[in-house]
């Protein structure tokens, strides 16, 4: 009599059953990230001395929209980071080491994983102290600002909640390139519809596991110029007219981070000057396609925050005394510009410390191997205009003023490309 092949069977199934070590590793067991969120007014409490125009040299007369600070704050098991974005023209590379140092201790974030981005306001205070500055209201102002910083990072670290992310990409044509060419052959800053422009607008939707929004945070490079020197009422450009529209549509208790992206000779077709109309226009069509992105957004579970950085020096270049081009730069010492490069899910931004122009943001983003992949400038300090190689030819504002040599457009490239092949 044959003996039962059945107990046989059964030994081979269960050998060939993924034992319960092996299934605790997939990736889609692992732990979701939590996420916590804060955002505080940074409008000044008195008048100020205003950024952005070196000819408005008066304190604010008055506050026409309060200004923001944001912050999305990001724990998994082995690391914490945290963005955080301001309604400002940007920060000095040394306030921002100092404020970091400052926010890690209030938020258990390490400083390398702490990016700090403006938006690039014009319309808001300087956070720097000029000789123009004879009322000193700029250390008041800084002061008070640093303490909301410090109470917005500690608030969205106490309490984070896994949380789902989506991004998507459109378009909004409301920006052009300023470098114009005039009668005479020189580069001003104008309009050139001829010239580049990087018209994609990113947006990152961030929602708790129950599907109600937590956080927004939008990306398009323009300078926040709608708000010209004429002006001297606070305000938050197009980047806070965005936002309050995005906020208007998806909730007033929703965190909307604006980014810059890289915009160092992208103007925003309206502007500069003192119509509150046109500024209230740039950011209501930003926010419209945004929420219309927003609206077609599929979210996933996040379960992965990755960040790496490093610093490059390059020549250093003295400012030239007109727009046009010269035959010899006069050089001056070394100038570096910071990278840090966040990965959230399928979200990759390359920030860097300057003011980038926007065909070098392009080719960061065409060789990226993430589609999601946006630059944020302005961001973990000020390099100042950071320009291609065939500008210098040209001249113009922003090769006038830049403090680096031709020859950082190639370097500056494959370094931040080689960063996000990191992860």
């Amino acid at each position: 009599m044959k003996k039962s092949l059945i107990p046989g069977i059964i030994i081979m199934i269960i050998l060939l059953l993924p034992s319960v070590s092996e299934a605790q590793v997939k990736p889609q067991d692992k732990p979701l990230i939590g996420m916590g969120v804060s955002q505080v007014n940074i409008t000044p409490p008195a008048p100020t001395v205003m950024a952005g125009y070196a000819a408005r040299t008066q304190p604010s007369t008055g506050v026409h929209d309060s200004l923001y600070a944001t912050a999305l704050y990001f724990s998994g098991e082995k690391i914490k980071a945290m963005i955080i974005s301001v309604d400002l023209i940007g920060f000095t590379s040394a306030y921002v080491d100092e404020l970091k140092t400052d926010i890690s201790k209030a938020s258990g974030v390490s400083s390398e994983n702490i990016m700090i981005t403006a938006a690039h306001n014009h319309g808001a205070p300087s956070p720097r102290s000029t000789d123009s500055d004879t009322t000193n209201t700029v250390p008041a102002y800084v002061k008070f600002m640093k303490e909301r910083l410090l109470t917005m990072a500690r608030t969205a670290s106490m309490n984070p909640v896994p949380v789902k992310m989506g991004i998507s990409k459109g378009e909004c044509r409301m920006n052009i390139n300023r470098r114009a060419l005039a009668a005479n052959g020189t580069i001003f800053l104008g309009r050139n519809p001829e010239g580049p422009c990087d018209h994609d607008l990113v947006v990152a939707r961030f929602e708790d596991m129950n599907d109600k929004p937590v956080a927004v945070l939008v990306n398009w490079p323009c300078h926040g110029t709608v708000s010209g020197q004429d002006n001297t009422l606070i305000t938050g450009d197009w980047p806070g007219a965005a936002a309050r529209h995005i906020k208007n549509s998806i909730g007033n208790d929703v965190v909307v981070a604006v980014t810059a992206g890289a915009s160092g000779d992208i103007n925003p077709l309206y502007g500069p000057g003192k119509n509150f109309t046109e500024i209230e226009a740039v950011g209501f069509h930003v926010a419209r396609e945004a929420n219309r992105i927003l609206a077609d957004i599929k979210t996933y579970p996040l379960k992965e925050v990755q960040t790496v950085s490093g610093v490059m020096a390059f020549p250093g270049k003295k400012p030239s005394s007109a727009d046009i081009p010269v035959d010899k730069l006069e050089p001056a010492s070394d100038a570096e510009i910071r990278l840090t490069v966040f990965k959230i899910g399928e979200l990759v931004i390359s920030g860097i410390s300057g003011e980038l122009v926007n065909e070098i943001g392009m080719e960061i983003k065409n060789r990226s191997p993430y589609s999601g992949t946006i630059v944020a400038t302005h961001c973990n300090g000020s390099s100042g205009y950071i320009c291609t190689d065939k500008m210098f030819p040209e001249g113009g504002y922003e090769v006038r003023v830049t403090r680096f040599m031709p020859g950082v457009e190639k370097p500056l490239i494959d370094k931040c490309v080689e960063l996000i092949h990191q992860f």
